[in-house]
């Protein structure tokens, strides 16, 4: 390793003094101006984890919901899953050491990730439309370079497409081809065939209404257009022509205020869906004929395609386990609907989609969304190959054709990862291929009302959970607090959790009705101030 080469290098990206960032389930995130050091040395990290993995490795520049004037980086792993958690400590450890550390600290990420030196190195790039994305991937391409390591730009994609190209690449072409075009297509392709069994395909046309967040998802979905059929006409809204990224748009924006973005006319009872800046997460939504908003979030998304599977999965007559993964922010309505109704088994894990996506793979079918529209299914190589097969050789037509639809799902599906798009196509079969509009889809179960709310503290680390955040362990009390508070309400729930980012305490409270939802969140946030170390004025009703 040329470490004269590397120093002079660095010093063209240097870091700003006292900067300390953490690479979290987000990758890092920051204002744009500080992210150039950032950039670069994700670029000596993914050379290096691509040498210790023997694999290409996917860097993502984007800072996916955030304002515009924010960036951020993540890495891809060979799979196209997130990094590993032990080398997002190792991403921490690079980003924050001074100029004189650096050769020291890469010298000890090889040695402790046992990196072999003499490999070659492969890495994927991509980027968001961000003004400030295009010079920050040219640091990350400094970084990749002055380590010798070999990469392929991909320039503007939307973050699960570079999770598709790396897996792609790293299945030697099994997952699909490694090209924009094998994405469009193999997706178009599943997409087209579920919908021909759809009741009076062909002679239909059905409208969507897309706002694209200003983002690379109007991009991307306008180079998709033509793979599609014909009578599915999809409309894009803010498409980055004219306003900012995710200003007053996005899945993240409908989610949080309840309210269709703007730039988007709202007629009563069309469907209309988000995607948030980087097209990893989507909601639905519509406006009834009283103008009331409806909001369809992950929750209902996953709920909707766990009754399509689990009925494809009861035809095809195979015992294959089904069950849906979800945070302890899934409203409750869900998962009473799903455990209680439909019969399906539900996890609760910690917020974060790497922990869904670890829990979703131990089934033969994982169904794992975040009520913000970050999902996916995964289907185990057992279960995908049974299903395969059974499209190709089974006698009984009835099972085949099950098992072929099932085929296509597997296909339309990005199991790398939340993908926006892939979402849409998939929500768009099951509702043509069950005849269901958007009001019934909207009316399988009601949300309970609900309220987040979230409170500055001096140190977030005062506040310890257990059971998949469901329990504050710490500090002594909160949690009595907390369920004397729930007993007063009906169907009611409150759980607090640390912020993994700032210093406030994120409040969680349900309950039957909106004003029981919102005095039981405004308690529970006072028992957080008052027990917890709070900052400010105590939180306001």
């Amino acid at each position: 390793m040329d470490f004269e080469a590397l120093k002079k290098s660095s010093a063209l990206h240097p870091k700003p003094a006292g900067l300390a960032l953490q690479y979290g389930t987000a990758g890092f995130r920051a204002r744009a101006e500080q992210l150039d050091h950032i950039m670069f040395r994700m670029g000596l990290l993914a050379v290096l984890r691509s040498k210790a993995v023997a694999s290409t490795i996917g860097v993502v520049v984007t800072a996916s919901h955030n304002p515009e004037e924010d960036n951020g980086v993540k890495l891809v792993d060979p799979l196209g899953e997130m990094l590993h958690p032990s080398w997002e400590e190792y991403a921490t450890q690079l980003a924050n050491a001074e100029e004189e550390e650096l050769q020291s600290v890469v010298t000890e990420i090889c040695q402790k990730a046992a990196v072999n030196q003499h490999r070659d190195a492969s890495v994927f790039i991509g980027r968001d439309t961000r003004p400030s994305s295009e010079k920050l991937s040219q640091a990350v391409v400094d970084g990749i370079s002055v380590l010798g390591g070999q990469y392929h730009d991909y320039g503007l994609v939307t973050t699960p497409q570079l999770h598709y190209l790396v897996c792609c690449c790293n299945t030697q072409g099994q997952y699909g081809r490694v090209t924009l075009e094998g994405y469009y297509e193999k997706l178009s392709k599943a997409f087209t065939e579920l919908i021909k069994q759809a009741p009076g395909s062909g002679e239909l046309q059905w409208h969507l209404k897309v706002d694209c967040a200003n983002g690379i998802g109007a991009l991307k979905l306008s180079e998709m257009k033509p793979y599609l059929p014909k009578e599915v006409l999809i409309h894009l809204y803010n498409d980055g022509t004219k306003e900012k990224l995710n200003h007053f748009c996005g899945a993240d924006f409908v989610k949080v205020n309840q309210k269709a973005p703007r730039g988007l006319d709202l007629k009563p009872n069309e469907r209309c869906c988000s995607f948030d800046g980087d097209a990893d997460r989507i909601v639905y939504y519509y406006k009834d004929t009283s103008g009331q908003f409806h909001l369809i979030d992950g929750d209902k998304i996953a709920t909707l395609i766990s009754i399509f599977l689990k009925e494809l999965l009861a035809k095809v007559g195979q015992s294959l386990a089904l069950a849906v993964v979800q945070t302890a922010y899934a409203n409750g309505s869900s998962t009473r609907y799903l455990q209680e109704t439909l019969k399906v088994p539900v996890h609760c894990v910690k917020t974060g989609v790497k922990h869904l996506h670890h829990k979703a793979q131990e089934f033969d079918v994982g169904v794992y969304f975040e009520a913000n529209g970050h999902g996916t299914v995964l289907f185990s190589k057992a279960a995908e190959t049974k299903i395969r097969q059974l499209a190709k050789e089974e006698k009984d037509a009835e099972k085949r054709e099950a098992a072929k639809v099932l085929e296509n799902v597997i296909d339309l599906i990005n199991q790398t990862v939340g993908d926006a798009v892939s979402d849409m196509l998939v929500v768009e079969a099951i509702l043509a291929l069950k005849g269901l509009t958007v009001q019934q889809w909207d009316a399988i179960y009601t949300d309970l009302p609900n309220r987040l709310l979230k409170v500055q503290v001096a140190d977030r680390r005062a506040v310890g959970t257990a059971d998949a955040e469901r329990r504050a362990v710490s500090p002594a009390g909160l949690q009595q607090q907390i369920d004397a508070l729930v007993q007063q309400r009906r169907l009611a729930r409150a759980f607090v959790r640390p912020s993994g980012t700032e210093d406030v305490v994120r409040v969680y409270a349900e309950a039957d009705t909106q004003e029981a939802a919102d005095a039981l969140a405004h308690d529970v946030a006072l028992a957080v101030y008052h027990l917890a170390g709070g900052k400010g004025a105590p939180p306001q009703p």
